[in-house]
């Protein structure tokens, strides 16, 4: 079976070698067959991927110990789903689930716009350059395949991967890093092929919002992991590799807004090109920290040999975007200029800034340290407070520019529609704000600021809504009328959302810890949690304890909590938090429990009141539905682009 494996990854390997070699020399001497060749082995490298893949899965899924990567990352009383999630657990199989995204998203992308022929054949070696790279790396330095005489049993699993969150976080992230490379492809293709116009950006709207959105709920789901699993209370600790997740998704939330403004007004032809190759660049400098170990995150593999290589290829991805763009240049430039820095393209491009800005001081912490380390030999940490002061600083205005880019005109706005428009909304805010203070919610002006702000945007949203549902004459006939802008409004209501959930968790939440003996209470925010005694916790391979809490808010009783920890015959000790949801705060109680000493009945409890908190998890929710509104076929809208581009949607000689 591991033969079988490898002669598959092998035969990928050479597939998408032939892309990219045949795939050139076919668009350079505008060979109309031998591009269809290349095409078509692009798309054939995906079957025979997914066959190496189902391999892996066969040999985690029977504990086969034989297969060196399943002996490192399972055990025999592993159960099935964690020993299954280990596919992309560890390093090499991390590296053959990116070869399989990325070959079935290059595969249906390049199938799907097949009748665009000149962009498509320069598309076609995009894909298979990158896809050459991990196909080598799979198949030369770092293999899933490689065997071994059977050991009795394996090293098991990491006690916090344990979780079912993790059978869904790490394959949302791939699915949004590596869809970044269809529009990486697609702008690469569009400027090797000397074509200006907007048809890569049609070609993969979709696939670009698609990409985005799996990065964000994929970060969501992985934020919940960290809360309900890592036992610290929080639930973003700026953890570099979290850091590298996210920047990529500011640079594609930036693309996704100034594309917007090439499209109307034909402008930013240049910076919709930067940020592409920005956001792709960044989500292989992702790949790069996770699995090349120069940072120490409870998300990264230890330290090997292919890091090396992963910055290399990095590297080179950024020398040929900058080579290309540069090219290019007198294509990209347009005439049309910005007419006001009061209408609808001046504060997108505001809020493009604000994006970037923040995705540049992220990226700078995370450099930093490793700078450090390099250069000078010293080991430097970039801390808590150097995010939350550019978070604020940046974030705060792109919160506010979220309710005001949507009722600026396009080109110009004067100061008196301004003023008609904006009145209620400013009000609401203002009153908001003033009752926060009222009731004593000035102790955080971050907080404060996010809610005001939040209630601005809340009632840009609703206000845009209602205006247009009394023309349209209702809500489902009024979105679709236009998926796209109504999609974005509820994103920023998802936003909205998430703002306040952020604000209210951590610039409001109460903290207590305190040893208990059974009988004795602790007291956080209006709540009394009574220590009652332990029980034991028994699992398919692991056993523990919990402590039993009794949880009171005045004379009430409200729940049971019963944190703890686990021990794994192999792999440790952890945390085993227990949480309460309490409807009246859309809060949690959060607790943990640790053992005084060994035999002790005697607890250290963690207490964390966290207000507002279940917004956080309730945006992702709303945040699909705006995406899914954004994404849906439009039908109105493909007659519109169809006619746009019929005369040129097979040009002569490819």
């Amino acid at each position: 079976m591991a033969a079988l494996g490898r002669a598959a990854l092998l035969l990928a390997f050479g597939l998408v070698l032939y892309a990219l070699i045949a795939g050139s020399f076919a668009a350079w001497k505008r060979r109309r067959r031998l591009a269809l060749s290349a095409q078509n082995a692009l798309i054939a490298a995906f079957p025979v991927t997914l066959v190496a893949a189902v391999l892996l899965l066969v040999a985690l899924g029977r504990r086969d110990m034989t297969f060196l990567y399943v002996w490192q990352h399972t055990s025999h009383k592993l159960p099935l789903a964690y020993a299954l999630s280990a596919f992309w657990g560890g390093q090499e199989g991390s590296l053959l689930l990116w070869l399989l995204v990325l070959t079935g998203y290059g595969g249906l992308a390049v199938w799907l716009n097949r009748r665009s022929r000149e962009l498509i054949a320069w598309t076609v070696p995009v894909f298979g350059l990158v896809a050459c790279f991990f196909a080598f790396m799979l198949c030369f330095v770092s293999s899933p395949f490689n065997v071994q005489p059977a050991p009795p049993d394996g090293q098991g699993m990491v006690p916090s991967l344990q979780n079912p969150y993790m059978l869904a976080h790490p394959p949302m992230l791939y699915l949004g890093y590596v869809g970044l490379t269809v529009p990486f492809a697609f702008a690469m293709g569009a400027l090797l092929s000397g074509r200006a116009d907007e048809r890569w950006i049609v070609a993969t709207r979709r696939w670009t919002l698609a990409a985005w959105t799996f990065l964000g709920v994929g970060q969501l789901i992985g934020a919940h992991w960290a809360y309900v699993e890592i036992g610290w209370g929080g639930y973003y600790a700026w953890d570099p590799v979290e850091n590298a997740a996210l920047m990529p998704w500011l640079a594609a939330t930036a693309f996704l807004h100034s594309v917007m403004i090439q499209e109307k007004r034909g402008m930013l032809k240049v910076w919709n090109m930067v940020l592409v190759a920005l956001a792709f660049n960044l989500s292989l400098f992702g790949t790069f920290l996770t699995r090349s170990g120069v940072i120490d995150s409870i998300h990264s593999f230890a330290k090997s040999s292919i890091g090396g290589w992963f910055l290399a290829f990095l590297s080179l991805m950024i020398f040929l975007s900058v080579a290309l763009i540069r090219w290019r240049l007198p294509l990209l430039r347009t005439k049309t200029r910005l007419e006001s820095l009061v209408s609808r393209e001046a504060t997108f491009l505001y809020n493009n800034l604000l994006l970037v800005a923040l995705c540049l001081t992220i990226l700078w912490g995370v450099l930093y340290p490793i700078l450090s380390d390099a250069v000078r030999g010293e080991t430097r940490s970039v801390s808590k407070p150097y995010y939350d002061f550019f978070l604020h600083t940046f974030g705060l205005p792109l919160l506010l520019l979220m309710g005001l880019g949507p009722l600026v005109a396009w080109r110009k706005a004067s100061l008196r529609s301004l003023g008609k428009t904006f009145v209620i909304p400013f009000a609401f805010a203002l009153v908001t704000g003033g009752v926060l203070l009222a009731l004593g919610f000035g102790s955080s002006w971050p907080g404060l600021l996010a809610y005001t702000f939040g209630a601005f945007v809340a009632a840009s949203i609703v206000l845009e809504f209602v205006r247009g549902r009394a023309a349209a004459g209702g809500v489902l006939r009024l979105i679709g009328r236009n998926r796209r802008r109504y999609g974005g409004y509820v994103v920023h209501a998802a936003v909205v959302l998430l703002a306040i959930g952020i604000a209210g968790s951590s610039a409001y939440q109460t903290q207590r810890e305190r040893v208990l003996k059974p009988g004795q209470s602790i007291e956080a925010a209006g709540y009394t949690l009574t220590y009652t005694g332990l029980k034991a916790a028994n699992g398919p391979n692991y056993t523990g304890f919990r402590a039993l809490l009794d949880v009171r808010r005045g004379r009430s009783r409200v729940a049971s909590l019963d944190p703890g920890e686990n021990h794994y015959a192999i792999e440790g000790w952890a945390n085993e938090a227990s949480i309460y949801h309490d409807p009246r705060s859309i809060g949690d109680v959060f607790t943990t429990a640790q053992l005084v000493k060994k035999g002790s009945l005697n607890i250290d409890l963690k207490v964390f009141v966290k207000p507002l908190v279940n917004l956080i998890w309730v945006a992702g929710f709303v945040f699909v539905a705006g995406a899914l509104i954004a994404m849906w076929p439009d039908a109105v809208e493909q007659r519109r682009l169809a006619a746009r581009y019929a005369a040129g949607a097979a040009p002569a000689g490819i």
